[in-house]
């Protein structure tokens, strides 16, 4: 049975001061053994937060395929791990939306960051032009093609769907639509690397609060969350942890 995880990614929020934040995380993570619990910091408190919070999963929001090189403004998967990263978010639609990023450059970087010893939350989902036009099921289906590793297991590689118009909108695609994602998205990755697929996460993202966690969670072959702005703070967070206990058993 694949374990539940839920996600955080803070994005471009945060500082110093934040870290109290994480520290209530964490406990409410040492409340709910049966949940893993992780959060995406800004390359800013990556080193701070590890070690202010070690017994948190913290990862890194994006890393660039190349171990170094003249990359201005970018950073290596060996820097964020030598900075006390334990994961990286890789393929994330912001990235694709606001700087071009394609499947190919989310499996170069899932390929990096699995060679540095990270674990990888790639992310997949459709615009909402695509949505409307009938083709998010396709469009998942050949981001999953073009991005996932070879080498892909869910010792290493958690998949998550994260539809575009849904991230900080107020907006969830309904029940059965995450169910039909979730379940080609499981079924490509079968196609792909048989059956190691089962044994691979996948996550929706988008909109998730407290109140409706429990329910999209409980939708099958949802083994989780990736929670942005609901992850900025301990109380809306703790709740989404909780949740996805419950569904733990």
């Amino acid at each position: 049975m694949r374990r539940k995880l839920v996600a955080g990614n803070w994005k471009m929020n945060g500082d110093r001061a934040s870290l109290v934040e994480l520290e209530e995380i964490a406990r409410a993570a040492g409340e709910h053994g049966g949940v893993d619990v992780a959060v995406a910091v800004p390359f800013t408190l990556i080193e701070r937060a590890a070690s202010f919070v070690p017994t948190l999963a913290i990862g890194a929001q994006d890393i660039h395929p190349n171990d170094s090189g003249a990359h201005t403004g970018d950073i290596s998967a060996a820097q964020v791990r030598e900075a006390g990263a334990r994961f990286v978010i890789v393929g994330h639609s912001e990235r694709r939306g606001d700087h071009g990023e394609t499947s190919h450059d989310a499996w170069a970087k899932a390929a990096a960051g699995h060679r540095h010893g990270l674990q990888v939350i790639l992310c997949c989902g459709e615009t909402e032009a695509e949505r409307d036009a009938g083709r998010a099921e396709r469009v998942v289906q050949a981001q999953v093609e073009k991005s996932l590793p070879d080498d892909a297991d869910g010792g290493w590689l958690t998949l998550a769907y994260e539809p575009r118009w849904a991230i900080g909108t107020g907006r969830t695609p309904t029940l059965d639509e995450i169910a039909a994602i979730h379940c080609i998205a499981r079924a490509k990755m079968r196609h792909m690397i048989g059956d190691k697929a089962d044994g691979v996460r996948i996550l929706y993202g988008g909109s998730v609060t407290g109140d409706n966690a429990g329910t999209i969670l409980a939708v099958p072959d949802v083994d989780g969350a990736l929670v942005g702005g609901a992850s900025l703070t301990a109380a809306k967070f703790m709740p989404i942890i909780a949740a996805a206990a419950a569904q733990a058993g």
